[in-house]
Parts: C-alpha cells; sequence; structure tokens
C-alpha cells in the first residue's frame, strides 16, 4: 500500500477483523503502548470489531500523562519567574499541578510560549540574551534526539540562559514494570511504532524472551493496529512469544543509529517517577554531567521537590491498564477535558481524554 486512506479502507478492516474471529480460541489481553494508537482505537471502534473475548488495555504510552505532578509544579514556579521564557508544546499548558496550570500562569502574566520545535526554543534564547530560556522537555525516545540537538547547539554556542526542564521516560522499562506487577493482566503488547522507528526493537527481544510475552512493532492507522493485534494474537494462539515488525514501512530492527548517538552523548539513563505509577529504576533520562549546567531543575533550584497526588484521580491505576477511564467515578462530571483533575484528560494522547471525546458515556451529575 502507498496511500493513507489505503490504511482506513473499511472493507479491508473487516476482513482483518474477520480473521482474527477466525483465528482466536480463547480469551486474550493485549496492551498497545502508545496514547495515540489509543485515539485511533477508539475514533475507528476497532475493539468493537473485535471478538468479545479479546480486550484491548490502554497502556502508559501518553509522555505527558505520566510526567509527575512535582515536575509540572517545577515548571509552574520556574515560569513564573519574571525573568524566565518558559516554552513547551502546547499540550503541556493545561496539564494540572497541585494548585493551577501553565496555562494560569501565561493568564497572570508570565512569559510562557508554545513552541513547535525546542530549536525554537534555542533561537529564542539568542534573540533575548536579558532572559532566561527554558524548555519543558517532556517525551519518550521519540522526542529525545531534538531535545539532545537543542542542547548540543546550545553548548555549541554557548548559550549561558538556556536550559531544559528534563521529564523524559524509555519505554522498555515501562514494559518491565508492568510484567513484573503481581496484578498484570497483559499477555501480549502492541510496541509504538515511532519510539521504535528512533530505538529499533533489539531492547523489546530480551523482554518477549524473559517474560514469554509477544511484541508487535505497531503503527497508528486503522489497519497497521488490526494487523498487529492478528499478529499478536498468532503468536499467542501458537504459544510463541517473539519481537515481530509488520511496520518495517517505517522501523528497522537497529533503529536510527545517528539519533541513538546523539541521545547517548547529550543523556545519560536515570531513574525516572510516572504520574501514579510511582519511580521505576533506569526509566529516564537526565543531562550528562558536561551538559549538566544546562539542566533547569538545578539552574532554578527546584530539584528535590515531592508532592502527594490528588486521589480523587485515578490516573495511574488507567494508565496501568487496570481499569478503564469510564470505570473512574469522577469521568465525564468532575473530570472534563475543560476541567481535568489529570493528565490523562488533557493530553491529546490521554485514555481519558479518547474515551471522553469517542464513547463518552452520560453520568448523573
Amino acid at each position: 500500500m502507498k496511500y493513507m486512506d489505503e490504511y482506513r479502507d473499511a472493507d479491508a478492516a473487516r476482513r482483518c477483523a474477520d480473521q482474527i474471529r477466525r483465528l482466536v480460541t480463547k480469551p486474550w489481553k493485549i496492551m498497545e503502548i502508545c496514547g495515540g494508537q489509543t485515539h485511533a482505537i477508539m475514533k475507528f471502534g476497532l475493539d468493537e470489531m473485535l471478538p468479545k473475548n479479546i480486550t484491548l488495555i490502554h497502556g502508559p504510552g501518553c509522555p505527558v500523562c505520566v510526567t509527575p505532578v512535582e515536575l509540572i509544579n517545577k515548571a509552574i514556579e520556574i515560569a513564573s519567574r519574571p525573568d524566565v521564557i518558559f516554552c513547551s508544546f502546547g499540550d503541556m499548558l493545561r496539564v494540572p499541578g497541585t494548585h493551577r496550570d501553565l496555562f494560569s500562569v501565561k493568564a497572570a502574566g508570565g512569559d510562557v510560549r508554545i513552541v513547535y520545535s525546542p530549536i525554537d526554543a534555542v533561537a529564542l534564547a539568542r534573540q533575548n540574551p536579558d532572559k532566561q530560556v527554558v524548555f519543558f522537555a517532556v517525551g519518550f525516545e521519540t522526542t529525545a534526539p531534538a531535545n539532545a540537538m537543542a542542547v548540543y547547539e546550545a553548548h555549541k554556542e554557548k548559550l549561558a540562559n538556556f536550559s531544559i526542564l528534563v521529564s523524559h521516560v524509555l519505554v522498555p522499562p515501562a514494559i518491565e514494570a508492568i510484567l513484573s506487577s503481581p496484578t498484570n493482566q497483559v499477555q501480549g503488547f502492541l510496541a509504538a511504532g515511532h519510539v521504535c522507528a528512533v530505538m529499533g526493537y533489539t531492547e523489546y527481544e530480551p523482554i518477549a524472551n524473559k517474560y514469554r510475552v509477544p511484541i508487535v512493532v505497531t503503527g497508528f492507522e486503522p489497519l497497521d493496529i488490526l494487523h498487529g493485534v492478528y499478529m499478536c494474537l498468532k503468536q499467542l494462539e501458537e504459544g510463541r512469544a517473539e519481537v515481530e515488525n509488520p511496520y518495517a514501512r517505517c522501523v528497522r530492527r537497529e533503529g536510527n543509529v545517528q539519533a541513538q548517538k546523539l541521545i547517548r552523548d547529550i543523556f545519560c539513563v536515570v531513574p525516572r517517577k510516572w504520574r501514579g505509577i510511582g519511580e521505576i529504576p533506569q526509566s529516564g533520562l537526565g543531562l550528562r554531567e558536561p551538559y549538566r549546567s544546562f539542566d533547569a531543575e538545578t539552574r532554578f533550584g527546584v530539584a528535590g521537590y515531592t508532592v502527594e497526588e490528588s486521589s480523587e484521580c485515578i490516573s495511574g491505576i488507567i494508565l496501568q491498564g487496570i481499569k478503564k477511564p469510564v470505570e473512574c467515578p469522577a469521568f465525564g462530571t468532575k473530570c472534563t477535558p475543560e476541567h481535568p483533575l489529570g493528565a490523562t484528560m488533557v493530553s491529546s494522547e490521554g485514555a481519558c481524554a479518547a474515551y471522553y471525546r469517542y464513547r463518552k458515556i452520560k453520568r448523573d451529575t
């Protein structure tokens, strides 16, 4: 297939769903890692095309959603300072901290700007030498090369007024944390194609072997996802546990080697706390020593903050796939996109936002 609409062909999707129905003989639970895949599943009703005994579990595949509350609070504190231009992608501005969000800081007069690349923030630092320019570096491995390049450029140009607030998380340790949990229900994974386009999928092979779970590299269009589900179920039915890549048009086994080298040059692997889940060892990226001066937490003295998360928001349970968004008592009533309790309702890739937009259920208020 060559064109996008071919991957959304309704007849082809129905044929693929029929193949799945003929294949399965028992109940299976598969987790899609990426929030973009979750939204596609909800938007196109892919889960409703599957047999009743196949459950799709929504994983922690949204970096906005897993950014912990204390890091949002740090961003808010930094952005509130009069000498700071705080730059971020737009989806972070409405993620709630303990008392407010970055939009509230902007409304109160803070210089909070939406940018479309971390390089835009580097340009702002050049143009505003009397201001401290901070970029909120949030993301999985997918966005790490661009953020690493921003730090590399700032270091090369000796831009002393540029820094990044790092919230990078890594997918393989999160998969291991899910599989090693006593509450784990996941029997197979759809791996995020864009992450694998950068990192390849060799990191998943020992996980598949150790935990005996199939992992299928999957894209984001309806036929990509249905094909990924089919391949994962085929392995489960045959008793296999391998890493397979039907998304070969975008992903190679070794990934983007040059991007990986840039990441390794600028970042090192560190423990990272995930919102609603807690700290996962070796699951994040931090700046290496030669670039530590570009760490906004250190520069602005906000390292070490800890915050209790809201007990009313069950996003942590949702991000682990233990409950669906509609099982949250606050869903659609106290928690809406206009008045979110947690990041999973704010983010364009959040599971709660997907259910609210495509599967809204009326509740008594």
